[in-house]
């Protein structure tokens, strides 16, 4: 069956963007399933550089459908911002669909991210305060708003009115500014007129595709090591980044899913709080934040950079059941001298295999490496495997072997041609 679907085999900015836009040019249609404006994906192309939130990597090309499916949270104001972008680049946005499904970000859950993470303390998750979670909790407290209640206008005022007296009830509460519902509705208003000729009911569409025989590509968002049901709980997003949340999200049953493949660094980053056991604070931490550009899409934020962690991409591979991984970022590491694999960790003199559920445990666990050497020069102008130095291929032998899933595409650089493919996805 020629549905694919890619999922961040870690914590999330695994090169996501960049891979969707390649193989996007052998798909109709690319489907965006879960997440929302927290997402960061970038793309390179001609030398120019393209972010995207809520966008699906596969913009650039004017022939690929666009969706955004039921399962995103969406940020009106932000997904227009971004149209009005790409057409100031050239690209145009005419092939975008967005559900009808889909829930609102509204301003009000800007506000109650802000104060959630205030009330937190050191506790603090690290959102982005894009309003993604509390906008999750409305959805699953049965408050929230979809687009189409924007095309009922009384009713969509009605329930924007009654969520905001318990907005500002909770505001009034902890002495902060309450918001106006006024404004919200008049700018609303007109934001619905901008957003018809986009909206659709997806999982039709999405499913119509593949019965046809079309090649559809579903892009996840985050990592799925951020799930919130799989990863280091409570430090995850609010929703599902694993392979089986884009089932749910698009609308589409698992018996229509051709191939999984996870999407994993040369080694490991993270945005936010919560464990990274191989994390790296010393000079050579520095430098793969350095040479990675490891810097957050929508946050700005500086990345925490490790070692390839096999036990994490070992638990990944299975929740996700990955049929295939691909490897970016290799030419991160040209010239360094040896790479080191995190192969299990040691925790109170007993050596664990497993990625642990309980976080106290993964927090006080420690690397337990295997060195390899390095390699001279840059891969960056490799296409094909066999032209890569003999150290690289031995790195990623033995990361294949490690977490026991073939490496069907490797990325030596962030534009579209620095990638190598090794097995067909399609």
């Amino acid at each position: 069956m020629a549905t694919v679907i890619i999922v961040g085999a870690q914590w999330g900015d695994e090169g996501k963007g960049k891979i969707i836009d390649f193989l996007a040019s052998h798909a109709s249609m690319v489907v965006r399933c879960q997440g929302g404006s927290n997402a960061g994906h970038t793309v390179v192309w001609q030398g120019n550089t393209y972010k995207l939130h809520l966008m699906p990597s596969g913009i650039l090309y004017k022939d690929v459908t666009c969706v955004i499916a039921n399962g995103v949270v969406v940020d009106i104001p932000c997904l227009l911002q971004e149209i009005d972008l790409l057409e100031k680049q050239g690209v145009s946005a005419a092939s975008l669909r967005l559900s009808l499904r889909a829930h609102m970000i509204l301003p009000y859950h800007y506000r109650m991210d802000e104060l959630q993470e205030q009330l937190k303390g050191a506790g603090k998750i690290g959102t982005t305060k894009r309003g993604i979670g509390p906008a999750y909790a409305d959805k699953a407290s049965r408050c929230g708003i979809r687009i189409a209640d924007l095309f009922d206008w009384e009713h969509f005022e009605e329930k924007l009115r009654l969520n905001m007296q318990e907005k500002n009830h909770l505001l009034r509460s902890y002495g902060l500014e309450e918001l106006d519902a006024e404004p919200i509705l008049q700018e609303y208003l007109l934001l619905r007129e901008r957003i018809r000729p986009y909206v659709a009911e997806t999982a039709p569409l999405i499913n119509a595709a593949i019965e046809s025989g079309q090649k559809v590509l579903f892009e996840g968002a985050q990592g799925a090591l951020l799930d919130i049901d799989h990863g280091t709980y409570p430090f995850v997003t609010s929703s599902q980044p694993v392979a089986g949340g884009v089932c749910t999200g698009a609308g589409v049953g698992p018996t229509k899913i051709g191939k999984v493949a996870g999407i994993a660094k040369a080694y490991v980053t993270r945005v936010g709080d919560g464990p990274l056991p191989t994390e790296l604070f010393d000079e050579q931490g520095e430098r793969i934040r350095n040479a990675g550009m490891e810097f957050g899409t929508t946050t700005g934020r500086p990345r925490r950079c490790g070692w390839f962690d096999v036990p994490a991409a070992r638990y990944s591979a299975m929740i996700n059941g990955l049929t295939d991984l691909i490897v970016t970022k290799l030419d991160i590491f040209d010239g360094f001298e040896e790479i080191r694999i995190c192969v299990a960790y040691e925790h109170e003199g007993r050596i664990l295999r497993e990625f642990p559920a309980d976080l106290r445990v993964l927090q006080q666990c420690k690397p337990v490496y295997e060195t390899m050497p390095g390699w001279p020069g840059t891969v960056s102008h490799c296409r094909r495997y066999d032209e890569l130095p003999v150290q690289a291929r031995a790195y990623l032998e033995r990361l294949e072997q490690l977490v026991g899933t073939p490496i069907a595409i490797v990325a030596v650089g962030s534009e579209r041609e620095q990638t190598i493919i090794r097995r067909n996805l399609f």
